[in-house]
C-alpha cells in the first residue's frame, strides 16, 4: 500500500475533522454527541506539540489521522504518552491501523516514550481486539462514566510497553 505519513499541519484540518466527525456521528470509538466545527482541529495541533502527529496520506486522499500526545504533563510522566489513531470507514480493515501504530511507536522510541496509552469505549470491540492482537494489555476500566446519545459505557484503558 502507497502510503505516506505527512507532518499535521492546518493544511489536513477539513479531511481530518471530516473523518473524526465520521466517528462522532457513526458509533462509540468517539465521544463526543455531535460533530465539531473545523476550528476543533486546532485543539489537535495543540496536544500533538513535541510529540508525533501525522495524516495518513493515500495516492493523494488524507485516509486517516495519528498522533501521541501527554497522558500528564508534568515531566516525571514523560516516558509515557496516549495514542490516537482514527481510519477513514473505506479503509479499516486494510492494516492502516497496524501501520500507523508501529510509525508512532518508532517515533515514540526517539523520545524516549516506552509506554503507550489507549483509552477505548468498552462499546467498541474492534478497537479492543485490535489492541490486545498488537500486544496492548487492558490496565484500567472506568465503569459508566460516559453516556452517548443516552447510552451508558466504560472507558478501558489499555496499555503497551514497547
Amino acid at each position: 500500500m502507497n502510503l505516506n505519513f505527512e507532518e499535521l499541519s492546518v493544511s489536513h484540518r477539513v479531511p481530518v475533522m471530516n473523518i473524526y466527525n465520521y466517528y462522532i456521528e457513526n458509533g462509540y470509538a468517539a465521544y463526543p454527541e455531535k460533530p465539531f466545527g473545523y476550528d476543533f482541529f486546532d485543539k489537535f495541533l495543540e496536544i500533538t506539540k513535541g510529540y508525533p502527529a501525522y495524516a495518513i496520506n493515500f495516492e493523494g486522499d488524507i485516509v486517516g489521522f495519528c498522533y501521541l500526545s501527554a497522558y500528564n504533563p508534568l515531566p516525571t510522566f514523560k516516558g509515557t504518552a496516549q495514542i490516537t489513531y482514527f481510519i477513514s470507514k473505506d479503509f479499516t480493515g486494510k492494516g492502516l491501523g497496524e501501520i500507523a501504530l508501529k510509525k508512532l511507536e518508532v517515533e515514540a522510541k526517539k523520545r524516549d516514550i516506552n509506554v503507550i496509552l489507549a483509552h477505548i469505549s468498552s462499546l467498541n470491540n474492534s478497537s479492543i481486539k485490535f489492541h490486545l492482537k498488537q500486544g496492548f494489555k487492558e490496565c484500567g476500566r472506568f465503569q459508566k462514566i460516559i453516556r452517548k446519545n443516552d447510552v451508558l459505557f466504560d472507558i478501558i484503558w489499555m496499555q503497551k510497553f514497547i
